[in-house]
């Protein structure tokens, strides 16, 4: 049977007190109605974060709702473009393209009756929502995109859709922009009982593997991710072929194509030439394989270009597994190189510290002893939702009576 974890649960990781201030927190905001918008029910860390989010929030007797956003290909392939855009790419910013992304956006806002107590719009796919409603309350826009270089064009055309939000939460305080809208920083953070980060039985890891025909005769280098050319499978490949002529070992790439995401088939396909007997590639939405795999791997790898945050790095230093990530962005907020994890900038350094790894199981055990204590004291859900108890605890009425003179009756 299933079960939802009410916020006592979470005590046996982060002990009595915190959760006792979370409970504190949320009850002045009980008779709140709270919703969250983005672009998918699944694939990603965002859903992840929102699947977890509204039930606990629920369970602290705050209702709370999340929609998604619906659209036509062609309105999900022009967000792509423009998420791709701020994180630096290229874009060919046409008319044609505003008009679809504004018109979809118009579209959703008919069906979607929001008048609740505060809006949380997530990303730049339902951006423009705010622009249909006479707003009655805070709306917040909660971005988790990497946006250090973001394309400027594209920046300055969703900028005075982002001016008219009470607020923009950002992961990291590198992606600070030029908006008079106040801006707040925190990091996602893990759920520990979710389906993906779970205590598995070494039973239940042995049969997701066997499932999936995932050989276990050599040590597992893994990356878990969507299919996003951010992520960079293809040098994830090119440094597994490197270490795998120093070490003997089999690579695990598992990623699912997002409904918001339609570049990610693209990319799961122009992988498929370098499958092998050592070179697993799968497009699956299975949690269970996900925890399984983390949990098994001898190197987990995030070998991100660009990352906002990156989920899959917290969900496996909480697994005790030695990561290797990407140099960028929200990754460098959980990795400290040398310490709980490896950091690298290049194909060549990951290979490096793959071979390293395989070849001292010593120091991979040391690193993920201490990357399991990082998410533990940093990276638990529990931070995340006593954050956003906090900004949501901070907004001051905004409606008050105008000066009128008095009149007396007639």
């Amino acid at each position: 049977m299933s079960t939802i974890h009410g916020i006592r649960a979470y005590e046996r990781y982060v002990g009595k007190e915190t959760v006792r201030r979370i409970e504190a927190k949320a009850r002045p905001l009980q008779d709140m109605h709270i919703l969250h918008m983005n672009s998918t029910y699944y694939g990603g860390g965002v859903s992840q974060l929102l699947a977890s989010l509204t039930l606990l929030m629920n369970s602290l007797g705050i209702q709370t709702g999340w929609r998604v956003v619906h659209g036509p290909p062609d309105f999900f392939s022009v967000t792509k473009k423009f998420h791709n855009a701020l994180q630096g790419a290229k874009i060919n910013l046409t008319g044609r393209k505003k008009e679809i992304y504004e018109q979809v956006v118009h579209e959703n806002a008919v069906r979607n009756h929001l008048n609740h107590d505060m809006v949380f719009i997530h990303d730049p796919q339902p951006l423009p929502m705010i622009t249909h409603y006479r707003k009655k309350s805070p709306w917040i826009w909660r971005c988790h995109i990497d946006l250090s270089a973001p394309n400027r064009e594209v920046w300055n055309y969703l900028a005075p859709f982002i001016e008219q939000y009470d607020a923009v939460v950002l992961s990291c305080k590198e992606y600070r922009q030029d908006l008079a809208t106040p801006q707040v920083f925190f990091t996602p953070a893990i759920d520990p009982f979710s389906i993906v980060n779970r205590e598995l039985s070494e039973s239940a890891v042995d049969e997701r593997l066997a499932h999936y025909g995932i050989p276990t005769d050599l040590p597992l280098v893994v990356q878990v991710s969507r299919f996003d050319r951010w992520k960079d499978p293809e040098g994830v490949i090119r440094a597994f072929q490197k270490a795998r002529k120093e070490e003997e070992c089999t690579l695990v790439l598992v990623g699912n194509v997002a409904t918001d995401d339609p570049e990610g088939a693209e990319v799961y396909r122009s992988l498929l030439s370098h499958r092998s007997e050592r070179i697993i590639i799968l497009s699956v939405q299975d949690g269970a394989l996900v925890n399984a795999l983390q949990r098994r791997a001898a190197v987990v790898l995030q070998k991100s270009i660009r990352e906002g945050f990156g989920m899959t790095v917290s969900e496996a230093m909480w697994k005790g597994a030695a990561v290797i990530g990407g140099n960028v962005g929200g990754i460098r907020y959980q990795i400290r190189d040398g310490e709980n994890g490896f950091l690298v900038s290049s194909v060549d350094e990951a290979a490096e510290r793959i071979v390293q790894l395989l070849r001292d199981p010593d120091l991979a055990e040391r690193l993920g002893r201490a990357a399991h204590e990082t998410v533990r004291e940093c990276f638990l859900f529990t931070r995340t939702i006593e954050q956003y108890l906090d900004l949501i605890g901070s907004f001051e009425p905004e409606f008050r009576l105008r000066g009128v003179e008095e009149t007396s009756c007639p």
